[in-house]
């Protein structure tokens, strides 16, 4: 019994440094995020760079790196919750970050929600 129990323990061993290999590598991030964080100041306040974020280059490379196939044309989700419309992000807001895990995409998704909101409080509609 105890041969028993020693061999499912190896086995057991094998296949959790076998399944190493199955692991992915974090994905980069968008191009204009990082050209963003060199320029700006580490002061700035999140309000000036709410206003820098745009849906189309900044947010979108983001969703569609970690949401695609089923959010985008062609997906199984697309008509109830499609991830190319911006109103769709702003209706969702933080409940996207079950699957947006990375601090610097929150965050930037953050400052495109805090711009959304603004725009929706002050009944200026930002064209994207």
């Amino acid at each position: 019994m105890e041969q028993i129990l020693i061999l499912m323990f190896i086995v057991l061993m094998a296949a959790c440094d076998s399944s190493s290999h199955l692991k992915t590598a974090p994905r980069p991030m968008p191009a204009s995020t990082i050209q963003a964080e060199a320029v700006a100041p580490a002061s700035a306040n999140a309000q000036s760079d709410a206003t820098k974020i745009d849906f189309k280059t900044d947010v979108q490379p983001i969703l569609t790196a970690r949401c695609q196939p089923c959010h985008f044309a062609g997906g199984k989700m697309y008509a109830a919750l499609p991830f190319d419309d911006p109103k769709t992000i702003a209706k969702l807001g933080e409940r996207l970050f079950s699957r947006i895990k990375d601090e610097k995409e929150q965050n930037l998704i953050r400052s495109f929600l805090a711009r959304n909101s603004k725009s929706t409080t002050d009944g200026v509609a930002h064209q994207q």
